[in-house]
């Protein structure tokens, strides 16, 4: 008989974690496709809009004006660091914050990467704005991001607090 494998529950966890981020990220950017036209803004409180951008670079439009190529370079290392979070999460399904932090940067990329497939693009729309980022950003104005960028942050924001913990835990 074969051996179950005990951490397939928690594998199956984490990538389901993913994947609700993805489904969140894509509904949210068919709402905005479906609704604004590039350009369109919608003024809901003083610090924040909501927009249609798109993104054809990575963060902070890094490389946005590059010709083309990085939209499959960006796919391709997507899917490469995809893999290996995947690996990473089958490795250490028990290491709640660690595997949490992973899937929600599996889920993020997940969802930028159907963009930059479907579109060419990553649709951006959320748009903060406050007078003290003047002098960094145009006016304000944060870039903005979508779903898939701030799950991203957290788990960016996740494994670092995760390595902190695992630190000091060693002391």
């Amino acid at each position: 008989m074969a051996r179950r494998n005990s951490s397939a529950p928690h594998l199956a966890l984490w990538l389901a974690l993913a994947a609700l981020v993805a489904v969140l990220d894509q509904f949210t950017k068919q709402l905005i496709l479906g609704n604004y036209q590039l350009g369109d803004s919608t003024y809901v409180t003083s610090f924040f809009n909501v927009v249609r951008a798109h993104n054809t670079g990575a963060a902070f439009s890094f490389l946005a004006g590059a010709g083309g190529w990085q939209r499959w370079f960006f796919v391709a290392l997507a899917t490469a660091a995809s893999l290996f979070i995947v690996w990473l999460l089958r490795s250490h399904p028990g290491q709640k914050l660690f595997a949490f932090s992973l899937s929600m940067i599996l889920g993020g990329a997940v969802g930028n990467v159907i963009d930059r497939l479907l579109h060419g693009y990553v649709v951006d729309f959320l748009d903060f704005h406050w007078a003290f980022l003047s002098p960094m950003f145009y006016r304000g104005h944060f870039p903005a991001f979508n779903i898939a960028d701030a799950a991203i942050t957290a788990g960016a924001i996740g494994l670092i607090l995760d390595e902190l913990l695992r630190v000091r835990r060693g002391r």
